[in-house]
């Protein structure tokens, strides 16, 4: 190995934060097209007949080849064997390959093929995994939810791949230095594509005088080719360090079969999977269907068509002012002179107050939901320093659970109850989406520092391993459940509309979300007891999970 002779690339804080930027910017434009189809879950059902059965599985396919044919673990076993940068070239590519495949699936152009009719006639009956009720697909499925789910399933594959390997280039990067700031602020980045979709996708989708869905999904497929680029450019950033340095790339042990039973046999790696896949199933599922259940109980009135909030300038200005309420809270908190750091706040403040007065103002269940991950980017550096020099992790988890519970029975009780006031519903729905994109911040500031205290620190490249794919198990099941439950639980609406009573564009926004919420709270009860059944283990076992990641 050849000794590295002066400075490298990674010396320089404005090359590293480079790096980190081109990779931040490509997980900011897969998490845009994640989520694409959620703001405009009702144009799916009017538009391409998705009812919300089929919605819930094909959001569901996301995840479908991750957990069923293990594909998570290959591709770590990829990453191990070809390296960071080629990694994230693949990556790339196999997202952008699945992304061209859904926008084709939505397309006119799909409609009337012979590719259309195929679908129509084939995949209803998959032999074994319709036995055990884990199919992607249904009879009387939407050929175009078929083809979409197919297209998804590619996609799941590459960002999930995307994730690993971009985690493995921070560490790279950044090993010895500001790792923990560098991986915060490369999920906060990534989390405001969450607000960048719920903003965009409609307009995409409502713009011209012809509403059509695919331009939403093109305008994820060109956001995904840009993240490709990122990863290129990326490409000879890393190789360059690899040249300067002289070393290859830092490998983790593989993924071993013989690890299982030294992770299985450990209590508290199960508590922490297990509150992993709760957390995030409570939360990712959610996202999918949080426009539609703001649209059923929000009582909304139509802006006339030559009115300023009715135009598209509105969205383009609302967005402004999200990425200023994110960038001066984020900055906020390395800001050492008082004076500064308070002006930013106020700043962050105001901007928030405005951006969600131009939400109410535009009458769009998409834009209040939009400020679901602006809290969580201003406190997630708190809470993350806080875990790091005070502790206080399992603690945390417990906080976040509880938060859980409070915002999705908020959702299910209080403001069905406010619908019909013309302020009152909002406020409610703005806040208690703040307080829960927080409490999603309370799970990597203090979840993902628990593992490497739980288990050997030679197994733990294979403990996040099957973490991953335990909480793929979730992001899999719930999309589903969720739209099962909506049908199960909304029989006279699916009959009026059957009868022609009602229309299908009304019917899409009439749904009572009570059930699934309530689903969704037991997922945070389950969790607020698991918290505390870790607590009592780490007390006894003496996991340190409740003393700093820093020690002094």
């Amino acid at each position: 190995m050849k000794e590295k002779v002066g400075k490298v690339l990674s010396d320089s804080p404005a090359i590293r934060w480079t790096a980190l930027l081109l990779l931040a910017l490509a997980m900011f434009c897969s998490y845009i097209f994640m989520d694409i189809l959620s703001p405009i879950k009702d144009l799916m059902e009017s538009t391409r007949g998705w009812n919300s059965d089929v919605f819930g599985r094909m959001q569901g396919s996301e995840t479908f080849l991750n957990v069923f044919v293990f594909f998570l673990i290959f591709a770590g076993i990829i990453l191990d064997k070809i390296g960071v940068r080629y990694t994230a070239l693949l990556s790339g590519v196999v997202m952008l390959i699945g992304a061209i495949i859904k926008w084709y699936a939505v397309s006119e152009a799909f409609m009337g093929s012979s590719l259309e009719t195929w679908f129509t006639n084939n995949l209803n009956y998959i032999p074994g995994f319709d036995e055990l009720g884990i199919s992607p697909f249904v009879k009387d499925m939407p050929a175009s939810a078929k083809l979409a789910s197919v297209g998804f399933m590619i996609f799941g594959c590459g960002v999930e791949m995307a994730g690993i390997t971009v985690s493995r280039g921070i560490v790279k990067w950044f090993k010895g230095r500001d790792m923990a700031l560098a991986m915060g602020s490369e999920m906060a980045l990534a989390r405001l594509g969450v607000a960048t979709c719920m903003i965009f996708s409609p307009v995409f989708a409502k713009m011209g005088d012809k509403i059509d869905v695919s331009r939403s999904v093109a305008f994820g497929v060109v956001l995904l080719m840009i993240a490709l680029i990122m990863f290129i450019v990326y490409f000879f950033m890393d190789q360059k360090l690899d040249q300067q340095t002289g070393e290859a790339e830092e490998k983790d042990d593989p993924f071993k079969i013989s690890d299982l039973g030294k992770i299985l046999t450990s209590q508290g790696f199960w508590l922490v999977a297990l509150l992993c896949v709760l957390y995030y199933s409570a939360i990712f599922p959610f996202q999918k269907y949080a426009v539609n259940m703001l649209q059923c109980n929000l009582t909304f009135t139509e802006i006339p068509e030559k009115s300023f909030w009715a135009t598209n300038t509105v969205a383009v200005i609302q967005y402004i002012i999200m990425l200023i309420v994110a960038a001066t809270a984020f900055a906020s908190n390395f800001v050492k002179k008082a004076n500064l750091r308070y002006t930013m706040l106020g700043i962050s403040i105001v901007s928030l107050i405005i951006f969600c007065y131009m939400g109410y103002m535009r009458q769009s269940a998409e834009t209040v939901f939009a400020v679901f991950p602006l809290l969580a980017v201003g406190i997630t550096p708190i809470l993350g320093n806080y875990v790091d020099h005070k502790g206080k992790a399992a603690s945390m988890l417990v906080l976040g659970s509880i938060l859980l519970i409070v915002c999705h029975l908020t959702f299910a009780f209080v403001l069905p109850a406010l619908k019909g006031s013309p302020t009152g519903g909002f406020l409610v729905a703005y806040v208690t989406i703040l307080v829960l994109g927080a409490s999603f911040s309370l799970v990597p500031a203090s979840l993902w520092p628990c593992v490497p205290k739980l288990v050997d620190a030679k197994i733990i490249g294979s403990a996040y391993a099957m973490i991953f794919w335990i909480q793929n198990i979730g992001l899999w099941l719930f999309p589903l459940l969720i739209g099962k439950v909506l049908e199960s639980t909304n029989p006279e609406l699916i009959e009026q509309v059957k009868k022609g009573i009602i229309e299908k564009e009304q019917a899409a926004i009439s749904y009572d979300y009570t059930a699934p919420l309530i689903m969704l709270a037991c997922l945070g009860g389950a969790a607020l007891i698991l918290g505390f059944i870790l607590k009592a283990v780490d007390k006894k076992k003496g996991y340190g999970l409740e003393e700093p990641n820093i020690q002094e």
